[in-house]
């Protein structure tokens, strides 16, 4: 057959030349072959986050509090004045301090004015030395009064400061001990606070796998869908005499999000090393309480299927049911699931 029309006869050729509607619609499916790789073997136990920094301020002189800046559940930047008391007694001391400061300035100057007076004229021989000796010590002495009176002042104001309460770090208040218009002497608990930028998790260890979680001194703590590692572990040397249990603190990396103090969280302390199947975690499909996978078979079928997950490792989870090793999984389930409705394909 011969073509006369050269634009039908290019308009055939590229035709040819496209692949079918249903291979340019079917895009290609990556997958991932399962296998096991070592992983730790981790015993679960309960555990409580607490705050690393958490304080209660106490009074340190007495006074009556007249004003109270913050409440409970408020965060506080570091240096805020949380609270004022006024007292009596430190505002006379820096009354005193301040007058005594000023006597022994003036004191001070009168006494360095003879001393450079009769220098002059003992240098003339007008005086006798024992006069000099005698307004050297004065003006020395002078000068010792005035070094201590500055000393009292800065003691004043010190003592003074006490009765502005601030925050000595960033955090929240947790809770407060006194109103406004009560009595407080020296000691006595003001307000609490606990810092939310480093945290750690307080744990009871039973003593029957106590020697095996402290020779490998590893744990992670588990957040919803998070495995936080800890930082450090340290393990208290005795068991508590109620429980027989050993206390563990895990300590976590700082400015963490989602955690506060109080919440109970898992803590996996690891006692070994096990070979788990691990899969991407792009692969997991999770429907209300299903978990699943689509799975490529050799003969090129696609089918779901269900899934027990274990804990998640970085960007990949455990497989603890469900899978084999050899198994080929989608990495993308979307795709997966367009060709698991396909019709098999057919072999002669």
């Amino acid at each position: 057959m011969r073509w006369t029309d050269p634009a039908a006869a290019m308009a055939a050729l590229l035709l040819l030349s496209l692949p079918s509607a249903a291979a340019a619609a079917a895009p290609r499916l990556a997958t991932v072959r399962v296998g096991a790789e070592a992983a730790p073997v981790e015993r679960m136990l309960d555990g409580t986050v607490e705050a690393v920094n958490q304080a209660t301020v106490s009074a340190q002189t007495a006074g009556r509090v007249t004003e109270i800046k913050v409440d409970v559940n408020d965060y506080v930047p570091a240096g805020t004045l949380v609270m004022r008391l006024r007292s009596t007694e430190q505002v006379a001391g820096l009354s005193q301090a301040q007058a005594a400061l000023k006597e022994a300035t003036a004191r001070e100057n009168e006494a360095q004015t003879r001393h450079d007076r009769i220098r002059d004229m003992y240098s003339r021989q007008v005086v006798a030395k024992a006069t000099l000796d005698e307004a050297t010590a004065a003006r020395d002495a002078a000068a010792a009064r005035l070094a201590a009176s500055r000393a009292a002042l800065d003691a004043a104001r010190e003592g003074a400061s006490y009765t502005e309460i601030r925050a000595p770090y960033a955090g929240v208040v947790t809770q407060k001990f006194v109103q406004v218009g009560e009595t407080v002497a020296p000691g006595t608990p003001l307000i609490a606070g606990a810092s939310l930028d480093a945290l750690r998790v307080i744990v009871e260890v039973p003593q029957s796998i106590v020697e095996q979680v402290r020779a490998q001194n590893k744990a992670a703590v588990y957040v919803d869908d998070r495995r936080i590692e800890a930082t450090a572990v340290t393990f208290y040397p005795s068991a508590a005499p109620q429980t027989n249990t050993f206390r563990a603190r895990i300590e976590l990396p700082k400015d963490l999000q989602g955690l506060a103090p109080g919440m109970f969280v898992k803590v996996g302390f690891v006692t070994g090393e096990a070979q788990r199947l691990l899969v991407p975690r792009a692969a997991i499909i999770e429907r209300s309480e299903m978990r699943a996978v689509y799975v490529v078979a050799p003969d090129g079928r696609v089918s779901l299927r269900q899934v027990r997950l274990g804990h998640a490792r970085g960007d990949r989870v455990e497989i603890l049911a469900g899978l084999a090793a050899g198994d080929l999984v989608a990495l993308d389930p979307a795709v997966a699931g367009v060709q698991a409705r396909q019709p098999a394909p057919k072999h002669d």
